[in-house]
């Protein structure tokens, strides 16, 4: 197997085979959390990050030009789910970094602590991301806000939030059309989305994530 360096922190292609498949370094060596496959290449392990499984691994498969999640970084996360793709933005920033990862599921949050409970770098909140003011002293400010909410105001949800981003700060925000507009073509719901985003944020780079995720697109956006 041979390992390729990509230009995100710890993030990398093994080539094994015909077959490229995307990798991060395993902050957690001998530890599979979702039954993913796991690789040692020169004696570091690292994990398999399915793009059919996440959407920053999806566009980092699309070829996203510039990706804010970094080594040491801080991060809230807003829709954490049972924590697939906060447990690869763990691997990513490293020990130095935090990252809050918030769902207000209580069963899922229930998954999501057993995964935190062996990342110092993860913290699990049980809250609604649409009523910031219910978590507002069990966090603090960070340089990147990570959302992947399917409702129909995650624009307006992402904006309440945003009192939390640093200044210049980093939002990156997964949008599936369908959750906003069933009956909208998606490349409409994107523009209209686009539009909006761009009313407080500078937007950095986009990519729609067919044949990943069906009607889904990720924005990298910059705090005006």
């Amino acid at each position: 197997m041979k390992l390729e360096t990509l230009k995100f922190d710890n993030v990398f292609n093994i080539q094994d085979k015909n077959r490229r498949i995307l990798v991060t370094k395993n902050l957690s060596p001998g530890k599979a959390f979702f039954k993913e496959r796991l690789f040692n290449v020169d004696d570091i392990e690292y994990r398999e990050f399915n793009p059919t499984r996440s959407k920053l691994a999806a566009s980092i498969v699309k070829k996203i030009s510039f990706m804010p999640i970094k080594k040491d970084e801080k991060i809230l996360y807003l829709g954490a789910s049972h924590g697939y793709t906060p447990s690869f933005v763990s691997d990513i920033i490293g020990d130095n970094g935090l990252v809050f990862c918030l769902d207000f599921a209580p069963r899922v949050v229930r998954d999501l602590y057993m995964i935190c409970e062996e990342r110092k770098n993860m913290i699990p909140i049980l809250a609604d991301a649409n009523k910031p003011e219910t978590y507002k002293d069990r966090i603090s400010n960070v340089n990147i806000i990570f959302q992947d909410i399917a409702q129909k105001i995650q624009v307006e949800i992402l904006f309440k939030n945003l009192i939390f981003l640093n200044p210049k700060g980093y939002v990156v925000i997964a949008i599936k059309s369908r959750s906003i507009d069933v009956t909208q073509n998606p490349r409409k719901i994107f523009r209209e989305v686009e539009e909006k985003l761009s009313s407080r944020l500078k937007i950095i780079d986009k990519r729609e994530l067919d044949p990943f995720e069906r009607d889904h697109i990720l924005f990298v956006c910059q705090k005006k």
